[in-house]
C-alpha cells in the first residue's frame, strides 16, 4: 500500500474513524509530521485539535533511531534496545534534558494563547503519519492515560506488526490502515513525504 501524501493518508483514517463523529473527539497530533493531518481528521470529524508532545530521545550517533522517548511531565520510556545501541542512563539523562528543552519551546510555539486542551472524560485520538520503533507514540499514549480520557484511540496510516503490538499495551483501540512485515522507515510508504517544518504549520 502506497499513500500519495499525508492528506490521502488523513482522508483514509478519518473514514476509518467515522464512529467518532460529531462526539467531540479531541484529535492529538505527534508533531511535526502528524500536525496537517490531525488538522483534516478533526475537520472531518467535528472534533477539536491540539498537539501532544512527545520526544523520541536519539541514539548515539544515529539521531534518526529512538532508543525511548519522554513527553511533557518527563516521564520516559527507554527501549529494549536502548543499551546495545550504546545509550547509557547518562546519556539517556543528558537526551531527556536536551528533549523537555525542545519540548517547552515548542509549547510557547504551538499553543502560545491557550494551555493543552482538556482531556478527561473525552475520547482523545492520538495520529502520527507512521510508526516505526513506536516510542513516541508509547510516551503519548501513556502521558494522557495519566489524564483519564474516556477512551485513548492511536490512529496511524502505517507500521511494523511487532509495534502495533507494544502500542495495543497502551491504547483501548489502535487503527493502522497498512501493518507490512517488510518495513524500513515510514517514508517508504508515501509517494510524496516532505519534511515538515515548524514555519510551516
Amino acid at each position: 500500500m502506497l499513500f500519495q501524501n499525508r492528506k490521502e493518508a488523513a482522508r483514509l483514517l478519518a473514514e476509518k474513524l467515522k464512529p467518532y463523529r460529531n462526539k467531540n473527539p479531541l484529535i492529538l497530533a505527534i508533531p511535526r509530521g502528524a500536525v496537517p493531518m490531525a488538522k483534516d481528521i478533526a475537520a472531518a470529524l467535528h472534533g477539536e485539535m491540539d498537539v501532544v508532545l512527545v520526544r523520541k530521545l536519539r541514539a548515539p550517533g544515529n539521531p534518526e533511531f529512538a532508543v525511548g522517548s519522554v513527553d511533557e511531565s518527563g516521564w520516559t520510556y527507554v527501549a529494549d534496545h536502548a543499551a546495545a545501541a550504546g545509550a547509557t542512563p547518562e546519556y539517556i539523562e543528558q537526551e531527556k534534558q536536551e528533549q523537555l528543552a525542545t519540548m517547552r519551546r515548542r509549547r510557547a510555539q504551538y499553543t502560545p494563547v491557550h494551555p493543552p486542551s482538556e482531556v478527561e472524560g473525552r475520547i482523545v485520538i492520538v495520529v502520527d503519519d507512521g510508526l516505526a520503533t513506536g516510542a513516541t507514540m508509547i510516551s503519548a499514549l501513556h502521558a494522557l492515560r495519566a489524564k483519564q480520557p474516556k477512551k485513548l484511540i492511536a490512529a496511524v496510516p502505517v507500521s511494523p506488526p511487532d509495534t502495533l503490538q507494544k502500542v495495543t499495551q497502551y491504547a483501548d483501540e489502535v487503527v493502522c490502515l497498512h501493518a507490512p512485515e517488510y518495513f524500513q522507515a515510514v517514508g517508504q510508504f508515501y509517494a510524496d513525504f516532505p519534511q515538515v517544518d515548524d514555519e510551516n504549520l
